[in-house]
């Protein structure tokens, strides 16, 4: 209605433009272990920093740094932290250090801090530089009073810098740090593990080999225990969870049973800190010689060592370290006198704050727990995270004899809709072996519901789906067709088969497929059984869920490729490049690339853009090459306007830059959907599935009536999705309402919320809403033990 004044809604965002910076210091340092991805939060807070009007500093070579001072301590300037992103380690440096242990030293830290006039310290790094960090806040004022009396600074400095506040991140590789789902690192080291093992796996079967794989984690077995998970290990060895006594005649029965089943190969994890219940080393080496004297299988180890510290960061660490930075900074400027010194952390999606020295705590709890071998305490301790992913790993990984199985006379059937996505090899195999666990038989229908209606249907058994974790792709085969048009032969084929329930993995086909099922119920008696759908899509456009199977390893080779073609532009100097990205009408991949890439600028459909922006962003790249960063990288979504095409961007770049840079465009195209699936897709798909199968179980348990399966309420046909900090069963009905059928899109999308981010660390001015930033929270406590199994999960 023209002319129509809106009725005025009060607005209760808070945008961090009332947070400003100006005249204060912020100095980060990377301590410790190094571990890939720090210098995507070193970027972060620096460009953040600055952004907001601080003075940044960098403290080179951690705490030694800070007590040496001098040119250790450097302000940081926007292009210092150019090309930094893709780099592995921290390129600020990293030390242990004695000196700052002691109160002299500290004393000296305090010193050269206050010269610099530095109240805001950024640390990055595990438990023990966080622990440190707190003690020299809390002495802070002490070490003041004491340099005053030295005479080594006024009383207006004193009272200049009479604050010290702290914020923390944790860069470990280990993940062994409680309050936060994922430190920065663990998936980059995830990768190489995972790499190497998949590598192994190809010579292991050629020449029937059992390989046993040392992988770090001197008091934590995160590491071990989800490259297992990701690789389908026969065996791990855990510091928190040692095995049971006996447990060398069950591991040589349980690697024979493989065997004579027909697998070629067998793979062991043992991770560096791994123990026997009366607190002996379990080491690589005693596993090897254990093997040989009792199956006598040729069998090698192999000792990753460092090689897990190295290589370039993966794209979700490259994300997570630019969203801590960020938060770190803002939590800085948030920061008063009364508020404890605090850490930023991950929980499910999102970014949270909690009190360092509850965190620390609990870390070190665990730890005790373990030493007075209380091991189930310790592994509750570890965390939501650590738990499923053990819990899972049990379910998977042992087939128990028909006898011990529950007696269930349910048919589930397992299919893949859509376009292929990486991971849905992993969630089918969970899916098949936790359902033959829970006493099912399983049936795999090959080619989506075609495949359905056509009758190619099979049953599938614990020993087919062996090795599928690592595959990309879809091995079931995979079509987009709906089911719309052939319910009477897919009812026709539930009868002959008996089939009394179905799991769909699979993107937005998926999902309307589900839809029409669900609609369907009302003629046809065949579809009242429980459905459930796991979201697998690298567009990630499903409603329901903030994450789907495959979008990792499609951001991981989107981010490949543009540091590639950064490299590229580098040498050649003055060049932009405009890389299409897939995704639909979804600008998903685009964005969230594009932060992991350190794009300049990102056109997605989700923001509309004219000729305006676009001479706007060609005059910002044009300052941007009177600097010391002469490359430019613009991401085009496939679908964003469909007169902006690739094409035409490239020609109006080519000409309007013409004399200042000149232009190259790349069309990524399928290799986004291919490759091996990264290890969170392994990981995410194995669990998500195994959690369907156990509400599948439940479901057909209530929906059991009369001898038979009769399932028709919206909440047994439903979607199971990441929200926020938990997984969720969601009626399809439900989630109807949510999505744009149009444009195949969900209305509401949370990645839209790190646009602004990815704007501000590419130097635009910006709008961004911190109403949502984490507040500051409290450690959750053990809790009592879960009375359901699957509820953790």
């Amino acid at each position: 209605m023209a002319g129509a004044v809106a009725p005025k809604r009060q607005d209760t965002r808070k945008f961090f433009e009332n947070l400003s910076g100006a005249g204060k210091s912020i100095a980060v340092l990377t301590s410790g272990g190094d571990a890939q991805g720090m210098n995507g939060a070193v970027r972060a807070v620096v460009r953040m920093g600055i952004y907001v009007g601080a003075k940044v500093y960098f403290i080179h070579e951690g705490y030694q740094g800070m007590v040496d001072g001098g040119d250790n301590i450097k302000e940081a300037t926007w292009e210092s932290v150019s090309s930094m992103l893709q780099v592995g380690g921290t390129v600020i440096g990293s030390a242990r250090c004695k000196e700052f242990r002691s109160h002299e030293g500290r004393l000296k830290a305090a010193h050269n801090l206050v010269q610099h006039s530095i109240t805001n310290l950024c640390v990055i790094g595990g438990d023990g530089s966080l622990t440190g960090a707190n003690l020299f806040r809390e002495e802070w004022s002490g070490l003041l009073e004491e340099l005053l009396l030295q005479g080594l600074i006024d009383k207006e400095a004193a009272c200049r810098n009479s604050e010290l506040h702290i914020v923390g991140m944790v860069g470990s590789i280990d993940n062994d740090f409680c309050g936060t789902d994922m430190t920065i690192g663990t998936d980059s080291a995830l990768h190489r593990i995972i790499e190497v093992v998949d590598a192994i796996m190809t010579t292991a079967q050629s020449h029937q080999r059992t390989f046993v794989l040392e992988v770090m984690g001197r008091h934590c077995g995160y590491l071990a225990l989800v490259s297992a998970l990701a690789c389908g290990a026969d065996w791990v060895f855990i510091p928190e969870m040692p095995p049971e006594d006996g447990w060398e005649d069950i591991m040589c029965q349980k690697l024979s049973e493989s065997r004579s089943r027909g697998s070629r190969l067998n793979i062991i994890i043992v991770a560096e800190g791994a123990i026997d219940r009366k607190g002996q080393p379990v080491t690589s080496d005693c596993v090897k010689d254990l093997v040989v004297r009792c199956l006598g299988f040729d069998t090698r180890v192999t000792i990753l060592g460092h090689v897990q510290r190295g290589g370039t960061p993966s794209a979700f660490d490259r994300i997570l370290a630019s969203r801590m930075g960020v938060e770190a900074v803002l939590a800085l400027l948030e920061a008063s006198a009364t508020t404890p010194a605090c850490v930023v952390s991950l929980v499910g999606n999102q970014a949270v704050r909690l009190p360092l020295m509850e965190c620390v705590q609990m870390t070190q709890e665990v730890q005790k727990a373990m030493d007075e071998k209380k091991f189930e305490e310790a592994v509750r301790l570890r965390g939501r995270s650590f738990e499923n992913n053990l819990r899972t790993y049990r379910l998977l990984s042992y087939r128990k004899a028909d006898s011990e199985l529950p007696n269930s006379s349910f048919n589930v059937a397992v299919l893949n809709v859509g376009a292929p996505a990486a991971g849905m090899n992993a969630a089918v195999r969970s899916a098949v072996r936790v359902g033959i666990t829970e006493g099912h038989t399983m049936f795999a229908v090959s080619d989506g519901f075609e495949g359905f209606y056509k009758g190619h249907i099979k049953e599938i058994k614990w020993g087919d789906v062996g090795g599928w974790t690592g595959q990309g792709g879809s091995l079931l085969g995979t079509k987009r067709t709906l089911p719309g048009k052939h319910l009477d032969q897919i009812a026709e084929q539930i009868k002959i088969h008996n089939i009394n329930a179905l799991l769909v993995i699979g993107g937005f086909e998926a999902f309307e497929s589900l839809l029409q099922l669900y609609e369907a119920r009302a003629d046809y008696e065949e579809f009242c059984i429980p459905m459930c759908m796991l979201p697998a899509t690298i567009s990630n456009n499903v409603a329901g869920t903030d994450l789907s199977i495959g979008a990792d390893t499609s951001l991981n080779a989107i981010v490949e490729t543009c540091d590639r073609i950064k490299q590229s532009a580098s040498g050649t100097k003055r060049r932009v490049f405009i890389i299409e990205t897939m995704g639909g009408y979804c600008g998903y991949l685009a964005t969230v690339g594009g932060l992991a890439a350190g794009a300049d600028t990102v056109y997605i459909y989700e923001e509309p853009f004219d000729i305006r922006d676009l001479q706007a962003n060609v005059e910002h790249l044009t300052q941007k090459m009177k600097t010391s960063i002469q490359r430019g990288i613009v991401l085009r979504n496939e679908n964003s306007n469909e007169n902006f095409t690739t094409d035409f961007i490239y020609q109006l770049y080519s000409e309007e830059g013409r004399g200042v840079f000149d232009c190259r465009k790349n069309i990524l195209g399928h290799m986004q959907q291919g490759g091996a699936p990264s290890p969170f897709d392994r990981n995410f798909g194995t669990k998500i599935a195994a959690k369907a199968i156990q509400w599948v179980t439940r479901t057909l348990k209530e929906s059991y009536k009369g001898g038979r399966v009769f399932a028709n309420s919206e909440d047994t046909a439903c979607l199971l999705g990441m929200r926020r900090r938990a997984l969720v069963f969601q009626p399809v009905s439900r989630l109807r309402d949510e999505t744009d059928f149009v444009h195949r899109i969900p209305k509401e999308q949370w990645w839209l919320k790190l646009r602004p981010l990815m704007k501000i660390l590419a130097k635009y001015k910006t709008s961004y809403d911190v109403s949502d930033s984490g507040q500051l929270e409290h450690v959750t406590r053990v809790r009592p033990r879960e009375t359901n199994p699957s509820a953790a999960i």
